[in-house]
């Protein structure tokens, strides 16, 4: 799994906050050598640019606990999600841009998502909730519980070799009343261990919409479109325009 935190908003997610209004006016300008600038005391590790008018920053920070890695996710019209994982790829903390709305993981899940589980046997089972609040909203309880499972095909894309994942996800609200849920495939890298979008369909009582933001381009330090800030792929297609069910991430997983 990926993306929340269980203890308020650290500093280098303040200083990412800082960066939100310079990153997005420079996406409405459309300049193609904007970059994105990693807070201090946190390393860049990766820039994906997705299908689907994406591209993400995975980082991490000296401040945060041994394994834990962050994500930002930038679209055409600007930053919209900041998320953290930890070694598993559980979802530690998810902030939600435009909305406003933020994920926290709540302690002492039923069965925690867990990577390494994933790698080991094939499977990982999960079963966890969060909490989530936002302006003018009082906080609620979502439980979220669906497994990954390897299908033994790989994609490599910019000599990245990725695992690709089956999974099902279900989330509901504290009366166990079904939200929303997805199926789809998604993939794994087993060196940087976090996951990365993949297609999907995504339902909720009113309405099933697909959504395909499988990587197309992956740089590391030093490699041509390093921290662009410009999505490269997909930008002006109407996907970009649906609709996003309630607590449901700009990706499930690369929640970093």
């Amino acid at each position: 799994m990926t993306h929340f935190r269980l203890f308020s908003l650290v500093p280098a997610f303040a200083a990412v906050a800082t960066l939100l209004p310079l990153a997005a006016g420079a996406q409405q300008q459309r300049n193609p050598n904007t970059t994105f600038a990693v807070p201090a005391g946190c390393e860049a590790r990766l820039t994906v640019q997705g299908r689907a008018c994406v591209v993400s920053h995975h980082f991490t920070c000296s401040a945060d606990p041994e394994g834990y890695q962050r994500r930002i996710d930038i679209n055409e019209e600007g930053p919209v999600y900041v998320g953290m994982i930890d070694a598993e790829t559980q979802w530690i903390e998810s902030r939600h841009l435009r909305s406003g709305l933020t994920e926290q993981l709540l302690p002492n899940p039923a069965d925690p998502a867990s990577l390494s589980d994933l790698i080991a046997t094939g499977r990982d089972d999960y079963d966890f909730s969060t909490t989530s609040s936002a302006p003018g909203q009082q906080p609620f309880v979502m439980n979220y519980r669906g497994y990954d499972r390897l299908t033994g095909e790989t994609l490599t894309v910019d000599g990245e070799t990725l695992d690709q994942t089956e999974f099902s996800i279900r989330a509901f609200d504290a009366a166990g009343q079904l939200v929303w849920q997805s199926e789809g495939n998604e993939y794994i890298s087993r060196e940087w261990r976090h996951f990365l979008s993949g297609s999907s369909t995504i339902s909720t009582s009113e309405d099933t919409f697909t959504d395909d933001n499988s990587p197309v381009r992956i740089s590391r330090p030093g490699e041509a479109g390093f921290l662009s800030a410009v999505p490269a792929f997909g930008c002006g297609d109407l996907m970009s325009s649906l609709p996003q069910p309630p607590s449901l991430k700009e990706s499930r997983h690369e929640q970093l």
